[in-house]
């Protein structure tokens, strides 16, 4: 008796999350239907209707979007920007997080203090300051410019998370591959990197959604030809309130790249973030 009730229970609980991972779905949905849809028939009703009139679906609004020279050229900052700030992001992190969990070198402990102190220092403290130290070098409403901003804040982050997941891996096969001739370099590219995947994918992922979706630190740095979709869709707006043709197709091309690489990488984000959150 209790297993036939331990069946239902799972089965409740797995249509449970499914609904709740359908209304979570729900604005994704409605967002890709507008984006197929002509004006006058969004203005007409609302996007539910093309399940019943499929021949309102038409390719139309995305033809426009890629007419948009503001869009197509902020979609492009927007990978100029999120590939090089994540990449950076890793790879530092990554050296930064095997020297503090196997490196012995003066006042580590401390340095790695003063890292994991930084995770509480919120971006808008340093908008300010930095914009202006950024006007004065040149670098502000520049695509490297923001690319340095996301970096410095998102390694706290990538250097705590890596640190403590590397500190997990077997001190003798460290001490193996020493034994066997292996210098600091290769140790970490030929043993650490490897075994770290998890927590490093977990990291590029995490680090990826956060640029790409940013939309603050954007919107002080940059400046007209450097700004990324999420900025050039607000402006859009604000201009032209009206050019919905324009800007549910841009909005869904904007949420639907981010959502696939997490969907594609979700398992090694959470085992990644899991192993890396203890020691």
């Amino acid at each position: 008796m209790s297993w036939v009730l331990e069946k239902i229970n799972s089965g409740l609980v797995r249509v449970f999350l499914i609904v709740v991972a359908l209304f979570w779905l729900v604005p994704t949905i409605g967002l890709l239907a507008s984006s197929l849809r002509s004006p006058d028939d969004m203005s007409a009703s609302g996007w539910w209707n093309v399940f019943a009139k499929p021949s309102q679906l038409t390719f139309e609004s995305y033809q426009k979007l890629l007419e948009n020279s503001d869009i197509t050229n902020s979609l492009w900052n927007t990978i100029l920007i999120t590939v090089p700030a994540t990449v950076l992001v890793v790879i530092i992190g990554a050296l930064a997080g095997y020297a503090f969990a196997w490196m012995e070198f003066p006042g580590r402990d401390w340095w790695f203090l003063i890292v994991v102190s930084l995770l509480v220092v919120p971006v808008q403290v340093a908008l300010i300051p930095i914009a202006e130290l950024f006007g004065r070098i040149g670098l502000f409403g520049t695509i490297f410019g923001v690319i340095l901003f996301h970096v410095g804040f998102g390694l706290p982050f990538a250097v705590f998370l890596l640190r403590n997941f590397f500190a997990e891996i077997p001190r003798e096969l460290l001490e193996a591959a020493r034994l066997d001739g292996a210098g600091e370099l290769r140790l970490f590219t030929r043993v650490v990197m490897p075994l770290g995947g998890p927590a490093i994918a977990s990291l590029g992922i995490f680090q990826f959604l956060w640029v790409w979706n940013d939309m603050l630190v954007a919107l002080v740095f940059t400046k007209s030809g450097t700004q990324p979709i999420t900025v050039a869709l607000q402006t859009q707006v604000r201009q032209f309130g009206n050019n919905v043709d324009v800007l549910a197709p841009g909005a869904f091309i904007s949420m639907v790249i981010p959502l696939a690489v997490f969907f594609a990488f979700q398992r090694q984000f959470v085992t990644g973030v899991m192993a890396g959150a203890v020691k």
